[in-house]
């Protein structure tokens, strides 16, 4: 609990990956991600309860191994890979507000795929959120420069090239780009009125946590390469 609210933390992990297979469940720096998202989840003390939500006997077996509770299992509709944060969270807080007989404020999420996360990058998140009176707080990167919308680039049917925005033509120093930011999956903190009022896990004030230095998302082999060089670090 945090300022008398009451947090709910979901740690969604669905067993049909498709870049890599039952990912949720592959081993990082010597820990199953899910569980390695148990131990972030267990640790937080404003954390009033810590679920996974899932369609998958053994990663429900490994979160609860790690101590999370598996209370219930994702319906095979909320379980495809176009679903979103919204509806997998929004389940979620149902469920355990009525198996648990208490309302949640906040929903908290961590993914599984951000292995790198720190017990103070959640705090901090839950901390802005109260105290900064936003509807949600995500954990955000600086994205490269290199990456920067202004420097894409796209190609046509016709093979002929074009830039992504137009303005990008007037790029000349990366000193004349705003910095971007993208999510990292490390946090992200949401009033239960966002969810059910607003209907969406952006609400209408929604604030930040910038996370310095480099942090593993992980999608392909080669993020779970770059998450183990991390954690060795």
């Amino acid at each position: 609990m945090i300022e008398g609210m009451r947090v709910l933390a979901v740690v969604p992990a669905r067993g049909g990956s498709k870049g890599i297979k039952l990912k949720n469940l592959r081993n990082v720096g010597g820990m199953s991600l899910v569980a390695r998202a148990g131990k972030i989840a267990t640790s937080v003390v404003e954390i009033d309860r810590a679920v996974v939500s899932t369609d998958h006997e053994d990663i429900a077996i490994a979160a609860e191994e790690s101590g999370l509770s598996a209370p219930f299992r994702r319906p095979e509709t909320l379980s495809g890979d176009r679903i979103g944060d919204w509806d997998v969270l929004t389940h979620a807080l149902k469920e355990c507000e009525h198996l648990d007989g208490v309302q949640y404020d906040i929903v908290l999420m961590l993914q599984p795929t951000s292995p790198s996360r720190k017990i103070e990058d959640v705090r901090a998140t839950l901390q802005k959120l109260v105290q900064g009176g936003f509807d949600a707080v995500w954990t955000l990167s600086e994205t490269d420069s290199k990456g920067h919308p202004l420097k894409q680039l796209c190609v046509d049917e016709a093979d002929a090239l074009e830039y992504y925005d137009p303005a990008g033509a007037q790029i000349i120093a990366r000193q004349q780009l705003k910095p971007v930011f993208h999510r990292n999956g490390i946090a992200y903190a949401i009033t239960r009125n966002c969810l059910l009022d607003q209907g969406t896990i952006k609400g209408a004030r929604t604030g930040a946590v910038i996370i310095d230095g480099p942090v593993a998302n992980i999608d392909t082999e080669l993020d779970i390469a770059w998450a183990e060089y991390l954690l060795a670090q």
